[in-house]
C-alpha cells in the first residue's frame, strides 16, 4: 500500500484529521460538562461539579449528592465500571457512560486512518464519511445524554425527605431551579475541544479537492479581510466627483477629453 509522502501531510485535508484525532483523545482528560449550584445551605459559596466522558465526577460531588438526596435525585449508575462516587441503589443505570471513551478514541482512530488514504479519491471519500460519521456520533451522544437527564430527573425517590417535588429535566446548557437549589449547566473544556476537532474535520472536507495548506487558508483570510476593509473605504472620483482632476492619472480617457 502506498503511504502519503511527508509533504502531503502539510495539506489541510490530511493534516486537520490528524490534529482532530489528537484533540479527541486530549478531550478525554478534560471535563465535558460543568454544573454550578447555589443553595441556601451554602450561602457563602457555590458548589461546582465537573463530569467527564468516562464515569468520573470531580468537584463538590459529595456535597451535591447530599443536597440531591433531599429531593431523591441520584447520580446515574455507569453499571460497567466502578465510578469515583457512591452509587445509590435506586440510581438509573447508564451503561453507555462507561463506553464514552470508545466514541472519542474511535473518531480519533478514524481520522488517522483517513489521513493515510493512499489515493486522493479514497481520501475524499474517507473525509466525507468521517465527517458525517463523527457528527452523527456526537449528535447521538448529545441526544442520549439529554434523554438520560430526563430519565434521572423523572425517577425521583418517592421516599425522599422533601416531598412533592415534580419531575424535571436538567438541561445540558441552561439554568434550572428545584426547591431551594439553583443550578447552572454549561459545557466543559472537553466539549469545546471536541467542537474544535469537529470544525477541523469540516474544514478538511471543504478542501478535500485541493492541496491547500494552513498557510494558504491564512492568506485567503487575510485577503478577504483586506478586501472587506477596502470595500468600506469611500469611493473617490467618478463623473460626479467635483474634485477629480482631468490630469489625475486615474482619470478615464473620456474625462481627459472633456477636460481638454
Amino acid at each position: 500500500m502506498r503511504l502519503p509522502s511527508q509533504s502531503e501531510f502539510v495539506q489541510v485535508r490530511r493534516l486537520f484529521p490528524v490534529l482532530a484525532a489528537v484533540l479527541f483523545v486530549g478531550a478525554l482528560a478534560l471535563p465535558m460538562w460543568t454544573i454550578e449550584v447555589h443553595a441556601v445551605q451554602y450561602p457563602n459559596t457555590a458548589l461546582n461539579l465537573q463530569l467527564y466522558a468516562y464515569p468520573q465526577i470531580t468537584g463538590d460531588y459529595a456535597e451535591m449528592a447530599a443536597l440531591n438526596h433531599y429531593i431523591g435525585f441520584y447520580y446515574p449508575d455507569p453499571v460497567l465500571v466502578e465510578p469515583n462516587f457512591d452509587v445509590h441503589e435506586n440510581a438509573v443505570g447508564v451503561p453507555e457512560w462507561s463506553l464514552g471513551p470508545l466514541a472519542f478514541v474511535g473518531c480519533a482512530a478514524t481520522g488517522l486512518f483517513v489521513a493515510l488514504a493512499p489515493t486522493e479519491s479514497k481520501l475524499r471519500t474517507g473525509l466525507i464519511a468521517q465527517a458525517v460519521g463523527t457528527v452523527t456520533v456526537f449528535t447521538g451522544m448529545m441526544v442520549l445524554i439529554q434523554y438520560r437527564l430526563y430519565e434521572v430527573g423523572h425517577s425521583l425517590d418517592p421516599d425522599a425527605p422533601v416531598m412533592g417535588v415534580e419531575g424535571f429535566t436538567p438541561p445540558l446548557w441552561g439554568t434550572y431551579e428545584i426547591a431551594n437549589i439553583t443550578s447552572y449547566s454549561r459545557f466543559g473544556a472537553g466539549a469545546y475541544v471536541s467542537m474544535v476537532a469537529i470544525a477541523l474535520l469540516l474544514v478538511a472536507v471543504r478542501h478535500r479537492n485541493d492541496a491547500a495548506t494552513p498557510r494558504d487558508l491564512l492568506a485567503s483570510l487575510a485577503a478577504l479581510r483586506q478586501g472587506d476593509v477596502l470595500g468600506r473605504l469611500p469611493v473617490v472620483g467618478g463623473d460626479d466627483d467635483p474634485g477629480r482632476s482631468v490630469d489625475d492619472p486615474g482619470a478615464s480617457v473620456d474625462d481627459r477629453q472633456r477636460g481638454g
